[in-house]
């Protein structure tokens, strides 16, 4: 199995597990409500439902990296986007986001080369490699993120 292929299914286990450590993101996900979803219960901390606009975010804009555009830095409200109104459909559609964003890097993954993933992104100080990894810990992250605002829900 290539290197691309490891680390392009790395990129889709981060959601859709399984992951070694415990759940994955889309795992951590099951059975939140869209009401605990929008919910604060810890003051000062993003809710869960900014937690997976912000990882499908990170998801997408990785994407557009390894395809060399989006090189610069997102803008605060692309960084953390603001969630719909609290509905089932607008929190399915955010879980959708989440799942689309990990599996479509992942297929674009699949067809990179060991030079592509050793290359630097263009403009910035790191390689595909690095930040392709980086996609997966940023989704590990708040995925315990995720884990503790549920046990502050109760």
């Amino acid at each position: 199995m290539s290197l691309a292929t490891r680390l392009a299914n790395h990129i889709e286990r981060s959601n859709t597990g399984p992951m070694w450590h415990g759940p994955a993101l889309a795992q951590v996900l099951d059975g939140v409500t869209p009401e605990q979803a929008a919910a604060r219960p810890i003051a000062g901390a993003h809710s869960i439902w900014e937690m997976v606009l912000h990882a499908a975010v990170w998801a997408e804009i990785a994407r557009a990296r390894v395809k060399g555009e989006r090189l610069g830095d997102p803008t605060p409200e692309e960084d953390w986007p603001a969630p719909d109104a609290a509905s089932a459909d607008a929190w399915q559609r955010a879980r959708d986001r989440l799942a689309e964003s990990h599996h479509l890097l992942a297929a674009d993954v699949r067809s990179l080369t060991d030079d592509a993933l050793k290359a630097k992104v263009k403009t910035l100080d790191y390689t595909v490699s690095v930040l392709l990894h980086g996609v997966v810990e940023h989704s590990t992250y708040h995925g315990g993120q995720i884990m503790m605002l549920r046990k502050a829900l109760g």
